[in-house]
Formats: structure tokens, C-alpha cells, sequence
């Protein structure tokens, strides 16, 4: 391993010379420390990350907190994207991704002590039981975190915005005549109450009744789930004539579900879903959709998170909304005309 005195004898100068053209201090000549960083470069020198930590008690390695339920992991699209984006900005800032989990060297341990462990800096939170004790215990610990899509007291998140995501999508189907409209929900969450939320308050100020066997609930991400609710929906004397779905893959059980009882999108009835996955926008009819910037939730959580990291003593909790957007398709007929 190359170290900073092969690069010192190599140039011709001292360790601490080598140290402090290295480390971008301005006592240093420019053309000695441009000499400095390109022997270095030559001699495939890289810093020694350790003996760095020990040194300024910063590791560089943000945590990230992501368990899926629906044992997707990885390829979950909504999540997916966040977390590639989230990764992407944090090496662009110099930071490293961990995983954390309850398992240390073949032992069971909390999220604090893996966190710990593995000496991160920060913990982003992305998908888990918010509300678990463990989860909790990371939270308010002596460790800076972010949390997506839930909001801790003094702690900070970044959020889509589902209250007027969903008021957006609901105010559309109004807008193209529907009042018939029935909602599938995913499970009872944060977001999902937000989201009734939003729909709710759409359809009031329409003037709009919402019977309760309009209001289902059903899985996020789960196309059995809601291909069978589907069913149970549609079938009922007086059918809606429009389905918001709880997301762009559960859709896609829906349709199965709809298809199998020879209805038709959107001749027999109106479908429209949430999240704006690059899958459901290559089915036909094209899904209309409210697409949910997920690029920009990742990389605004890891900026706030390394915010935190890096200026504990200015940086200050708060909620960042990330507003997104109605992605129109082919999926919702215009009874107006």
C-alpha cells in the first residue's frame, strides 16, 4: 500500500508537505502540490479511511434503514429509485451507503447498535415499521437521521406531498365528470391517511357523497391482493365509474382483476394509480398516474442528512415537501363529452 511518505520521497519534499497538498491547505505552493496530488494519482495512493476517522471522528458512511414487507427489497420500483438517487449524492458528496439491520456478525442487535457498529454518521430511514420501538430507539438517539414519508417530533423527514397528491388526482376525475369515484387504499399507514385526506376533502368541496363501500382497503405493492378487491368493488349494484388505485404495481392486479370480469379500461370504467413507475407507463392503455419526483427524494434526504452531519450546531429539523405531478394517460374517460 502506497503511503504518504513513498509520495514525500518520491516528490522530493516533506510528510507534512505531502499531508497538507493533499488535504487542499493553501500553504503550499501550486506547482509543488499540483506535483504532489499527480504523483499520488501515479501511485495509486488512496487515503487510509481509518486512520482518517480517528482523526476528524467522521467516517464518511451514512447508514440506510430499509425493510421491505413486501420482500421486493431492491427491486421495489417506488423505493428503488430513491435509494439509487439517495446513493448517487452521497458519493457525489463524499460519503459511502451501509445497510443497516439487527444482525451483527451472526448476532441479533438493535438498529442503534449496528448503526453504531458499523460507525455511521447518519441513518437515513426509507421503509420500515416507523412506529417499532427499535426504529424509535435509532431515532432519538445521539445519531443524526432523516426519515421519508413519516415525521418524527424534532426530527427531520422529507415527504411527498400525498395530501394534495392525492386531492390532485381525485379534483382530475371530478374534472372529467366522474362522482361515482371508490378509492382502494393500501394498509392503515401515515401516508394512507394523508391520502384519504386528500380525497376526502376533494370530493366535499364538490359536493360529492363517497359511499362506504366505495372505500376499500387493500396492499401498497401487492397485485393479488388487489386483483381480488377489485372484484369484491365491482361488484356491487351500483358500480363507481372510476377506481383510484393505492399504486402503479397494484394496479396492475387490478386490471387482471377487471379484465376477469370482461370489463373494460376506460369504456367501462375510469382507472388512475400513484407513484408514476417507468413499468405501468409501458402498459397500454397508458396508465394515468400521480408521479412522485423520486430523484429529487433522494437526493434532497441524503443533503439534509450530511446538512445535519456536518453542521450539528446550525442545521435545523424540519419537514421537506417534494411535490410531484399528474402524469396523464389513456386509463380515464371525459364523461363531459
Amino acid at each position: 500500500m502506497v503511503t504518504i511518505k513513498d509520495i514525500s520521497e518520491a516528490c522530493g519534499v516533506s510528510t507534512a508537505t505531502v499531508s497538507k497538498a493533499l488535504n487542499g491547505y493553501g500553504d503550499v505552493g501550486r506547482a509543488t502540490a499540483d506535483l504532489i496530488r499527480e504523483t499520488a494519482k501515479k501511485m495509486n495512493y488512496y487515503p487510509n479511511a481509518a486512520a482518517k476517522q480517528l482523526k476528524t471522528s467522521v467516517s464518511h458512511n451514512i447508514g440506510v434503514l430499509f425493510i421491505d414487507e413486501t420482500c421486493c427489497g431492491l427491486t421495489h420500483e417506488f423505493f428503488s429509485e430513491i435509494l439509487n438517487s439517495a446513493k448517487t449524492e452521497a458519493e457525489r458528496l463524499g460519503y459511502d451507503i451501509t445497510f443497516i439491520c439487527k444482525n451483527i456478525a451472526g448476532r441479533e442487535a438493535s438498529f442503534l447498535e449496528h448503526a453504531r457498529y458499523r460507525k455511521c454518521d447518519g441513518v437515513l430511514v426509507a421503509s420500515v415499521d416507523f412506529k417499532s420501538q427499535a426504529v424509535q430507539d435509532l431515532v432519538y438517539s445521539d445519531i443524526p437521521t432523516v426519515s421519508i414519508d413519516y415525521v418524527y417530533n424534532d426530527r427531520s423527514s422529507v415527504l411527498s406531498d400525498n395530501v394534495e397528491g392525492e386531492y390532485e388526482l381525485t379534483k382530475y376525475l371530478i374534472e372529467h365528470g366522474h362522482r361515482r369515484i371508490a378509492f382502494i387504499h393500501g394498509e392503515s399507514t401515515s401516508v394512507t391517511d394523508k391520502r384519504l385526506s386528500g380525497f376526502y376533502r376533494a370530493c366535499e368541496e364538490n359536493g360529492i357523497e363517497v359511499p362506504d363501500s366505495y372505500i376499500m382497503e387493500s396492499r401498497y405493492h401487492d397485485i393479488e391482493s388487489c386483483r381480488d378487491t377489485v372484484k369484491i368493488l365491482m361488484d356491487q349494484k351500483e358500480r363507481p365509474t372510476a377506481i383510484i388505485f393505492p399504486d402503479d404495481y397494484s394496479y396492475i392486479g387490478g386490471r387482471q382483476g377487471l379484465e376477469e370480469m370482461g370489463l373494460r379500461i376506460p369504456e367501462d370504467v375510469s382507472v388512475v394509480g400513484y407513484d408514476g413507475i417507468r413499468l405501468t407507463r409501458a402498459l397500454s392503455p397508458k396508465l394515468t398516474t400521480y408521479y412522485q419526483d423520486t430523484v429529487e427524494i433522494g437526493i434532497r434526504s441524503v443533503r439534509k442528512l450530511i446538512d445535519i452531519i456536518e453542521n450539528p450546531k446550525t442545521s435545523i429539523a424540519e419537514q421537506i415537501k417534494v411535490q410531484g405531478r399528474i402524469q396523464e394517460g389513456k386509463t380515464v374517460k371525459d364523461l363531459l363529452q
